[in-house]
């Protein structure tokens, strides 16, 4: 297994990863930088908590549209500090890879006691 530093928010990870996916990788690294970082920069969200679940529901979102181009729905931040999102007319199997991506996140982050 092959070990890729990445960098998200300013903070550095050393992720995991198989041989000939580092590229990959990175550019998944960059996506989620990136998102968490507009999310930060539009200035309702402070927490990276917040910060990474926001973002985290708008890729899952954006992942479940390519497979679904009719739903309408979008996870936006909230104007004050809850979470509550919209509901979403997400079929069924944008649920299933919802569900896949937020494990590769939790395989990706490990236990080390960090929140992003």
């Amino acid at each position: 297994m092959k070990q890729v530093e990445v960098q998200i928010m300013g903070q550095s990870y050393l992720l995991g990863c198989q041989e000939g996916g580092e590229i990959r990788l990175l550019e998944v690294a960059q996506q989620v930088d990136q998102a968490m970082c507009k999310i930060r920069d539009a200035g309702k969200v402070r927490a990276r908590d917040r910060i990474a679940v926001l973002a985290a529901l708008n890729m899952a979102f954006d992942l479940g549209e390519a497979a679904a181009p009719s739903a309408t729905t979008t996870v936006i931040p909230p104007q004050t500090h809850s979470l509550a999102a919209q509901p979403s007319a997400t079929p069924e199997p944008a649920s299933a890879q919802l569900q896949a991506l937020l494990a590769r996140l939790d395989a990706a982050l490990g236990d080390d006691g960090r929140l992003i």
